[in-house]
């Protein structure tokens, strides 16, 4: 397998906090998988997402095998804790060195956070019904810290120049943010962009978060680097991880 490409999570986060997000290249799935696909329901076949999944952990150098959830686009989170394979959330917190949170993507969003003194961290699966849903609020008040000492990172997602969306999903995430009005602009009759990267913001913000960081990046428009299920249908995903080291000093 060749060596998987990975982004570093540009945050100040403190060194017992580790963060990384993967492209799409550098694995051994083939066909509308390629590469390297994490998804194990997608369609791929299951040696090719187990040897995906092996080399990521021996790449990312991985302290142990991350928590995989069975993302349904909604607002629960589960405590890494009590953790158990298949668990329907959206999103996962956890405070113990070598527990690793995982969200699978091809164009939502995924947002990490963490606390300041490197205590804490969380994964988020954010695609406009996760928003709607409060995922991000949800996530914060899990970290169980202030959300002024708490720092976050935006992942790869689709970008606004090419997430067309409608009236119905434009009005849901109007209604529960006073500021996403600003997040979108309009498209053909009844359809706007919408900038996820700006509505987690707004979102982030308003929960009082107020050091956000990443972002920038268009899955849709990058087809070299990234997946993109609103680009091809079938596809692999990519992985957002974060972690807390196992034998840093806090």
């Amino acid at each position: 397998m060749a060596e998987a490409s990975l982004i570093h999570a540009d945050w100040p986060a403190p060194a017992t906090v580790r963060a990384v997000s993967t492209r799409r290249g550098g694995g051994c799935s083939t066909g509308a998988y390629a590469s390297f696909n994490l998804g194990d329901h997608v369609g791929d076949e299951p040696a090719a997402v187990l040897a995906n999944r092996a080399g990521l952990r021996e790449q990312a150098g991985l302290p142990g095998s991350p928590l995989w959830l069975r993302q349904v686009h909604g607002g629960v989170l589960v405590d890494a804790g009590r953790y158990r394979p298949g668990v329907a959330a959206d999103g996962a917190f956890s405070t113990t060195p070598g527990q690793v949170l995982a969200i699978l993507t091809a164009d939502c969003l995924p947002v990490l956070l963490c606390a300041r003194d490197g205590s804490r961290v969380a994964a988020l699966h954010a695609g406009w019904r996760g928003l709607a849903a409060g995922i991000l609020e949800a996530g914060v008040k899990a970290l169980g810290t202030a959300a002024a000492r708490q720092l976050a990172w935006l992942g790869p997602a689709i970008g606004p120049d090419a997430y067309e969306i409608g009236a119905e999903v434009r009005a849901q995430l109007i209604a529960g943010d006073a500021g996403a009005a600003a997040c979108f602009r309009p498209s053909r009759p009844g359809h706007w962009y919408a900038d996820l990267y700006a509505l987690a913001r707004s979102r982030l913000e308003a929960a009082g978060v107020g050091a956000i960081h990443g972002g920038g990046r268009c899955t849709f428009s990058e087809p070299g680097e990234f997946f993109s299920y609103r680009r091809d249908g079938s596809c692999g995903r990519m992985a957002t991880l974060v972690w807390l080291q196992p034998g840093d000093p806090l």
